[in-house]
């Protein structure tokens, strides 16, 4: 009997000279007009960002399936932080109940709803509103680069915030709504007594 092997999670790239920058503050209106670059496989660009999450972010560094990834910029060109988006979780019962979905429409409409997997303003960056700045102006664009790159558009955007870790409080500034919360169950917990952190679930409905 063939062995079942775990894919094996693709090596993050590193910046072997890297120096982690000084504490930086501005004021929003300073380091506009905020860019969202995005970022392509291959690209210097793609490096950093990728080495940032592994590095700075909790989760770390993941990309599977579907996805697409900003660096957010400064006007000057100083990178702030970074933002990846993948496929929706497969079920969510408060996702699902708050968009009213029965389990036809969930396997209809669930390609249109993208998770904001990892979000990242950089340790060293101080910048009051940067993140639900960045969260809305990824809001307005997303729905044509996915088309772009997938051949198809978005209706929602989803993700689960950790209440243990963070209270959500940029996606409320950015107007997304709290749909409810997670059981505290890992989907790979087939006999539910394996607890994780509860988690806050949030949604934005893009323009059409």
């Amino acid at each position: 009997m063939q062995a079942n092997k775990r894919r094996a999670k693709p090596t993050a790239p590193t910046l072997p000279d890297w120096v982690e920058p000084a504490t930086w503050t501005a004021s929003l209106a300073l380091v506009a007009p905020v860019e969202l670059l995005r970022v392509e496989a291959g690209t210097a660009e793609q490096t950093r960002w990728a080495f940032y999450l592994e590095r700075y972010h909790y989760l770390g560094w993941r990309v599977v399936g579907e996805n697409l990834g900003y660096l957010i910029r400064a006007a000057d060109g100083r990178e702030l932080g970074c933002l990846l988006f993948g496929a929706a979780a497969w079920r969510c019962g408060a996702r699902d109940r708050w968009l009213g979905w029965d389990e036809a429409t969930r396997r209809r409409d669930l390609p249109r709803v993208v998770n904001n997997t990892r979000f990242l303003i950089l340790p060293w960056v101080r910048v009051p509103h940067l993140a639900s700045h960045a969260l809305g102006r990824v809001a307005r664009r997303i729905g044509a680069d996915w088309r772009i790159k997938y051949g198809h558009g978005l209706g929602w955007l989803e993700t689960f915030v950790d209440t243990e870790r963070f209270a959500g409080t940029c996606y409320r500034a950015a107007n997304w709504k709290l749909a409810g919360f997670t059981q505290g169950r890992s989907r790979q917990d087939r006999h539910h007594r394996l607890k994780v952190p509860r988690k806050a679930v949030w949604l934005y409905r893009l323009p059409t």
